[in-house]
C-alpha cells in the first residue's frame, strides 16, 4: 500500500490509504524534526502540519523523483523554514515592545473606556458581517468612516449612482437589527 503503488493523490482521498501512509512515515517525520526542534509540543504541531500538508500536495508526489520518505522530508522541511521564519518575525516584534513599559491601572481604565465607546461600531461590523462586500463597504465608509457617498465611490473606484443603491440595499437589510445603525445612517428610509 505503498503511496507510489496506490497512487499519490489516492492518500487524499482515501482514509485508509492515508492511516496506512501516516503509520509508515509519522516516526521517521518525528525523528527528522526532533533533530532540528527542542521543544516537543512544536514537533508534534509540525508533525500535524506535515501531514495536513501531505494531504494537500499528495498530487505533487512523483516516484522517479525519489522515495516517499525524501518526499515527506522535503515537505516537513518547507513546513519547519516557515515555522523558522514565524518565529523569527515573532522575535523580531517581541523585540520592538521589549522596552516599552505595560500599561498601569490609568491606561487600562481609558482603554476600557475606549472598548465601552466602540461596542456599538463593533456590533455594527458584526451585523455587516453578512452583507456582500461591495454594500458592506460602502456602508463602512460613510457611515462609521463618516465620507460622503461621493467620496466612498471614489475610495471604491465606482460611479456614485453605483454606491447610492449599494448604500441604499445595505441600510434596507440592517434596518431592523436593533442598536446597530444610527438613525444618521437610516435617514431616507423612513
Amino acid at each position: 500500500m505503498r503511496l507510489r503503488q496506490k497512487g499519490s493523490a489516492e492518500i487524499s482521498t482515501d482514509p485508509e490509504a492515508f492511516e496506512a501512509f501516516y503509520r509508515r512515515h509519522v516516526e521517521a517525520v518525528t525523528r527528522f524534526l526532533a533533530r532540528r526542534v527542542a521543544d516537543p509540543h512544536t514537533v508534534a504541531d509540525l508533525v500535524a502540519e506535515v501531514f495536513i500538508a501531505v494531504l494537500d500536495s499528495a498530487h505533487t508526489y512523483r516516484p522517479g523523483l525519489g522515495s516517499e520518505i525524501g518526499w515527506l522530508y522535503g515537505v516537513a522541511r518547507n513546513i519547519l523554514s516557515a515555522e523558522w521564519r514565524r518565529a523569527a518575525r515573532e522575535l523580531r516584534i517581541a523585540g520592538r515592545i521589549g522596552g516599552r513599559r505595560l500599561l498601569d491601572a490609568d491606561d487600562l481604565s481609558r482603554m476600557e473606556e475606549r472598548l465601552d465607546a466602540e461596542s456599538t461600531a463593533r456590533r455594527a461590523f458584526e451585523a455587516m458581517a453578512g452583507l456582500p462586500e461591495s454594500e458592506r463597504a460602502v456602508l463602512e465608509l460613510v457611515a462609521i468612516d463618516q465620507l460622503s457617498v461621493a467620496e466612498a465611490a471614489a475610495a471604491l473606484g465606482i460611479r456614485q449612482g453605483t454606491a447610492r443603491v449599494r448604500l441604499h440595499r445595505a441600510r434596507q437589510s440592517l434596518r431592523h437589527v436593533p442598536g446597530v445603525v444610527p438613525p444618521t445612517v437610516m435617514e431616507g428610509l423612513r
